[in-house]
């Protein structure tokens, strides 16, 4: 059996040749699409870095953000953010259930950021404004008793915030193999 897919192998090289389409009658280019500009480009490069780097402006509240979530969140995650059918998104440190949530397991509440701005909601991923997403994301840390409920979050405000459970991730320190740094 290896020796067929040996061969196989060796007479599509020689068919197609090692890499130039042109030789096999393929066209450089099929003829649909077309490059995309800096500004399409820096309009998906959206990153958050745990730092806050890459954070836009805008700005959300505790209130403000309860009020999203009860419309965009809520059927998913439950009115109270433990109820589901989905993800448990409230479990502050200390809590007995062991699930992995927001208060107990995420190290960093700029991941947080990114990741509702990215993916939710389920049905609209990308559809909140950054406001929306501050709000979100402040309801969500005070939810899971990380930040008082008078907290304003914002690009300055949100990289300050110390998640309970970033003293147990450890730093990959790893050498020897592909390293990506």
């Amino acid at each position: 059996m290896r020796t067929f897919f040996l061969i196989l192998f060796l007479v599509l090289l020689l068919a197609f040749g090692r890499g130039d389409n042109t030789a096999a009658g393929w066209p450089l280019h099929f003829g649909f699409g077309r490059i995309a500009t800096t500004k399409e480009i820096a309009a998906l490069n959206i990153s958050i870095r745990p730092d806050g780097k890459g954070l836009p402006a805008g700005s959300g509240t505790v209130r403000e953000g309860r009020a999203i979530y009860l419309m965009k969140c809520a059927a998913c995650h439950g009115s109270t953010g433990v109820e589901g059918p989905q993800a448990r998104l409230v479990a502050p440190m200390g809590d007995t259930t062991r699930a992995k949530a927001i208060g107990n397991y995420w190290p960093y509440a700029t991941t947080l950021f990114d990741y509702t701005r990215r993916a939710m909601p389920y049905n609209a991923p990308g559809s909140l404004s950054a406001g929306e997403v501050y709000s979100l994301t402040a309801f969500l840390l005070y939810a899971n008793k990380i930040i008082d409920s008078e907290k304003v979050i914002n690009a300055a405000s949100l990289p300050q915030v110390v998640m309970p459970a970033k003293k147990f991730f450890v730093t990959d320190d790893r050498r020897g193999g592909p390293e990506i740094r």
